[in-house]
C-alpha cells in the first residue's frame, strides 16, 4: 500500500514537473488569442443594411454633404442623417438613410451615389419624403476584406483572425469568438502559415508577408452636391470617381439610373480624399498626394505626386496650389501636423511651398481670398491666404471640436462632434447662423 502511494505521489510529482518545465520542452510556447469569426449570409445581410427611415439619434459624426437646400450629415459606417436646411437659421431633422458599411455619397439630379460593403447603391431623391427601394450594383466599387464585416462589430483583442474557409462573396462578419491555445512555433506555423516572433514582448512575424497581428465644388441650383474635403466620391460631368485604398473606381452615370462599371485605375500609393479641378484629380493619401489627368475621363493617367511623412491627408486646390493638412496623431503617423501648401505651377513637379503648424487638422475648404481650417479640438480657423508665404489669421473659433467644412455660396457648412454650425460670410469675419446637435 505504501509503494502505491509513493508510485502516485511520484506520478503526480512528475506531472507538475513536467507541466512547470513545458516550456523547456516546447521553449518558445504560448498561448495566443486566436479569434474566429460568427457568420451570416451575405445577400440578406446586406439587403437589411440599407433603408430609409425616420430621424434616429447619432452615433458619431463624420463628413458632411450638401445638395439644394439639404445638407446629409454623415453617421460614420451607419448612413446619412437628412437634413431640411431652407432656412439656414434653423434646420430641421427629416429623417435617416442607412447605409450599412458606408464611406461616402455623391447626389446629381436628384440621384444620390453610395457605397455599401463594397456595393454601389443608387437612390431617386427627387422626392425626399418618400424615397423608393435602392438599386444595388453588386461588388461594383473595390473595397478589401474588411467591408464585409458589420458596422455595429467590434474588433476583438486577439492575436491572431482565423478566418478558416470564409467565403466573402456569401458569408458576413457579424461577431466573434475568441478562444486561448496554447501553441509552439512550429504548431502554429503548421496551422497558420507562418512564424510569430515576440519582440519586445508584443507579436511580431517574420519576412513571410504576414501581417503584424492588430486590432484591427458647386454653385447655387446646380444639379450636382457639393462635398467636403474629407470626400471619398466625385462627380465630374457624367463621371463618378469612389476613391478606396489604392485604386479610382470609376462609373459611367450618364444614365443616372444605370450606371456603367468601369474599369477600376490603381494607384501609385494608398489614397483616403479625393479633389478636382478641371480635368485634374488631387488624391490625398497617408504617405502623400497624387495627381491624376482625366482629360480621357473613363482612364484616369497618372501625372506625378507629392510625398510627405505619414500622416492622415486631406486636400483642396486653388489655382496653383494644393492646401494639404496633415495631421500626424494617433494611427495617422508621426508626421508634425500642420498645413502644406504645394506649388502647382508645374504639375508634373510638385513642391513644397510653405508650411505652417498646426495643433491636429482635419478638413479645410476656401472660398475667394478666405481659407477654412478645422483644426480638430483647437476649432475653426479663418485665414486670409492673398499672399500664400504669409497667411493672415482672421478669426478664430475656439472652444468647439471641428471636421470638415463646405464653403457654400452664401455660407459656411462644418460639422463638429455631432454638432452642424452655419456661418453667415463677412469681408473679414464669419458670423454664427445657427448650430444643430444630432444627439
Amino acid at each position: 500500500m505504501k509503494q502505491t502511494v509513493l508510485l502516485f505521489a511520484f506520478i503526480a510529482a512528475f506531472g507538475l514537473i513536467s507541466c512547470e518545465d513545458q516550456d523547456d520542452i516546447l521553449p518558445q510556447s504560448r498561448e495566443y488569442r486566436i479569434a474566429t469569426p460568427l457568420t451570416a449570409d451575405l445577400a440578406s445581410f446586406k439587403e437589411e443594411a440599407v433603408a430609409v427611415t425616420e430621424p434616429v439619434p447619432m452615433r458619431e459624426s463624420g463628413k458632411i454633404y450638401a445638395y439644394k437646400d439639404y445638407v446629409f450629415v454623415n453617421d460614420v459606417s451607419q448612413g446619412f442623417h437628412i437634413l431640411d436646411n431652407s432656412d439656414p437659421s434653423a434646420p430641421t431633422n427629416i429623417g435617416f438613410i442607412k447605409l450599412e458599411g458606408n464611406h461616402d455619397i455623391s447626389i446629381k439630379n436628384e440621384r444620390l451615389y453610395a457605397d455599401s460593403y463594397g456595393d454601389l447603391i443608387v437612390m431617386d431623391i427627387s422626392d425626399i419624403d418618400n424615397i423608393p427601394p435602392a438599386k444595388r450594383m453588386e461588388n461594383a466599387i473595390y473595397q478589401e476584406f474588411w467591408c464585409t464585416v458589420g458596422w455595429d462589430v467590434d474588433w476583438p483583442e486577439a492575436d491572431y483572425f482565423d478566418y478558416g474557409n470564409l467565403d466573402p462573396t456569401q458569408e458576413a462578419i457579424i461577431g466573434w469568438e475568441v478562444e486561448t491555445e496554447r501553441l509552439s512555433p512550429a504548431e502554429f506555423e503548421t496551422r497558420f502559415g507562418y512564424n510569430p516572433q515576440v519582440v519586445n514582448g508584443d507579436l511580431a512575424f517574420n519576412s513571410s508577408g504576414a501581417e503584424v497581428a492588430a486590432t484591427p465644388t458647386s454653385d447655387a441650383g446646380s444639379t450636382t452636391g457639393q462635398g467636403g474635403s474629407m470626400a471619398r466620391f466625385k462627380i465630374v460631368d457624367h463621371y463618378l470617381y469612389a476613391v478606396e485604398w489604392a485604386s479610382i473606381s470609376i462609373f459611367d452615370i450618364s444614365d443616372l439610373d444605370n450606371p456603367k462599371i468601369l474599369e477600376d485605375v490603381y494607384t501609385t500609393g494608398t489614397i483616403e480624399t479625393i479633389f478636382n479641378q478641371g480635368d485634374k484629380l488631387f488624391l490625398g493619401g497617408p504617405q502623400g498626394m497624387y495627381i491624376y489627368d482625366i482629360s480621357t475621363p473613363a482612364k484616369p493617367t497618372y501625372v506625378s505626386e507629392f510625398i510627405h511623412g505619414t500622416a492622415c491627408d486631406p486636400v483642396v486646390v486653388d489655382g496653383d496650389y494644393a492646401y494639404v493638412t496633415l495631421r500626424g496623431d494617433n494611427f495617422c503617423g508621426n508626421t508634425e501636423s500642420g498645413l502644406y501648401i504645394v506649388n502647382l505651377t508645374d504639375l508634373k513637379n510638385p513642391e513644397l511651398q510653405k508650411f505652417y503648424p498646426l495643433k491636429g487638422p482635419n478638413g479645410l475648404g476656401f472660398k475667394d481670398n478666405k481659407l477654412f481650417i478645422c483644426d480638430g479640438s483647437d476649432g475653426l480657423k479663418v485665414y486670409d491666404k492673398t499672399d500664400v508665404d504669409d497667411l493672415k489669421l482672421l478669426n478664430h473659433f475656439e472652444d468647439i471640436v471641428t471636421y470638415d467644412v463646405i464653403p457654400l455660396e452664401n455660407s459656411l457648412l462644418m460639422i463638429g462632434d455631432k454638432v452642424l454650425y452655419q456661418y453667415k460670410y463677412f469681408e473679414d469675419n464669419l458670423r454664427l447662423l445657427s448650430t444643430f446637435e444630432l444627439k
